[in-house]
């Protein structure tokens, strides 16, 4: 066991003093009182995530509506240039 007196300067030890334990309580304290912000933070991220998400996939469905839809009408263009070739 070492006594305080023999730690060297710039030691790991901290000092142990009542005015820091006060300010460790404030900290603490103001911590707890962010953890509802930080929550409401995290949260609304995290709608955010999801409602682009759900866009992208939106889209993407649109998309795919559109190409099907053009190939459709691809399809028809050849089957009439077909039938004109042949009169």
């Amino acid at each position: 066991m070492t006594s305080p007196a023999s730690e060297p300067s710039g030691s790991a030890t901290p000092a142990v003093t009542t005015i820091g334990a006060n300010a460790s309580r404030q900290n603490r304290t103001r911590e707890m009182q962010l953890i509802p912000e930080a929550l409401a933070r995290a949260h609304m991220h995290e709608r955010r995530r999801e409602a682009d998400a759900e866009r992208q996939a939106v889209r993407l469905v649109a998309a795919r509506r559109m190409q099907r839809r053009a190939e459709r009408v691809s399809m028809r263009a050849r089957r009439a240039l077909a039938m004109a070739v042949m009169n």
